[in-house]
């Protein structure tokens, strides 16, 4: 099987480099493989030239691939975007991925790899888990599904200029909107000085009395027939209120405080399990299509809910904080409910503060007046939606098993 090796020096704290020339490729040596070539990316966009380069000189343009990624989430974001986006009418082949983290976050692999109470993410035995998977006399490999974001312009075009094409994003981590997205698009500013996890806790206080105004659109996935929404007491999804078979879309008013969803994973963090059952949906091909795990708050879902105000605002800012809290408790924000008075509370029958939801895309047009809900986040990439425009994910699964990206586990 074709092996490249390739890994991004500047992900997250720049150690990427020392890993593989430390770690890596001495670990690969001893087991007697040896990469048709060991490439390092050298800015934005490059390792999707490079894996592209390398899958063209292929004399076997349908074999398997095999690639050693040394990365965050970011740059498999890059690749897998660029990949899409070749000038060509032929699928691409199977493409494995030995991700070995690099980045800040590290979503994807953290899922994959959940660590025990007692494990340092830190290590490098534990960065060398997928690598050691690959090379272990029967390596398995784990599908990916993908989020695949549109964004699309107002319907009515301005007379005499062309409509342009809609904007694509492809996920293999996150699509989000609201607070999410707003953390992402200012912690950028925040790098040079906040290189670790801290900038997003920096930023996350910046906007966290913010709310976002929007309507949605909620569509089931495949094979379900309805949307579904997880239900603290059965501790299971079960089909959404308003969803039917016979009308299974459901419509949604804003305003919204979170709006995120996940592909692949139930974490984004080490401990942050947004999604806490987003790894539900990775079993062998064939037995489930592929869905998003939606986390949702809306504020008005409180009891002590009157009107919109600053004051309203900030007292319903604690609360988001404790959810956010939650969600580092093993994703105990799902379970979370409103008494009577408002007050968040771990049990009763009140109404859910968190909208955990499962379903196969949705759609998000935000209020023109409010610029802040035209973001979107795609794997850290910040998008815009234009102006009477709208954004629509979908969860996609690979067409066949020699198709798509996989990851060694």
């Amino acid at each position: 099987m074709p092996l490249l090796v390739v890994y991004n020096p500047v992900s997250g704290d720049s150690s990427g480099r020392a890993l593989f020339k430390d770690h890596v490729i001495p670990l690969l040596k001893q087991k007697n493989v040896t990469p048709d070539h060991v490439e390092e990316t050298t800015g934005p966009g490059h390792v999707g030239t490079l894996v592209a380069d390398f899958l063209a000189s292929l004399p076997d343009s349908t074999q398997t691939v095999s690639v050693v990624l040394g990365s965050g989430d970011g740059t498999l974001h890059e690749l897998i975007n660029a990949l899409n986006n070749l000038p060509s009418s032929k699928p691409l082949p199977r493409i494995n991925l030995a991700l070995v983290p690099c980045g800040t976050a590290n979503a994807l692999y953290v899922s994959l790899f959940p660590p025990t109470e007692d494990e340092d993410t830190v290590t490098v035995e534990y960065k060398l888990k997928s690598v050691n998977a690959f090379l272990s006399p029967d390596p398995r490999a784990v599908p990916l599904n993908l989020a695949v974001t549109v964004l699309s312009a107002a319907p009515v075009r301005t007379p005499g200029l062309p409509q342009g094409p809609p904007q694509v994003s492809i996920s293999a981590v996150v699509a989000s909107t609201a607070l999410h997205a707003s953390i992402l698009h200012d912690s950028e500013a925040l790098r040079a000085s906040d290189p670790s996890m801290g900038r997003f806790k920096t930023a996350a206080m910046q906007n966290i009395t913010r709310w976002y105004g929007a309507s949605v659109k909620l569509f089931p996935r495949e094979g379900a027939g309805v949307v579904e929404v997880f239900d603290p007491a059965a501790q299971a999804f079960v089909p959404h209120e308003a969803s039917t078979e016979d009308e299974p879309i459901v419509d949604l008013s804003g305003p919204f405080a979170y709006f995120l969803s996940t592909v692949n994973v139930d974490r984004l963090e080490p401990k942050f399990r947004i999604s806490p059952r987003g790894r539900d949906v990775l079993v062998p091909e064939g037995r489930r299509s592929a869905a998003l795990d939606l986390v949702m708050v809306r504020p008005w879902r409180d009891p002590s809910y009157e009107m919109d105000s600053e004051e309203a605002r900030a007292r319903f800012a604690e609360k988001a904080a404790a959810v956010l809290g939650a969600a580092y408790q093993d994703g105990a924000h799902v379970n979370l409910r409103y008494d009577e008075s408002g007050k968040i509370v771990a049990e009763g029958t009140g109404p859910t503060v968190v909208e955990y939801i499962r379903c196969g895309g949705w759609e998000w047009e935000p209020d023109d007046i409010d610029p802040r809900a035209h973001f979107v986040c795609a794997d850290g990439d910040i998008l815009t939606i234009p102006n009477g425009g709208k954004a629509r994910c979908t969860a996609a699964t690979p067409m066949s098993d020699t198709t798509g990206f996989a990851i060694y586990v």
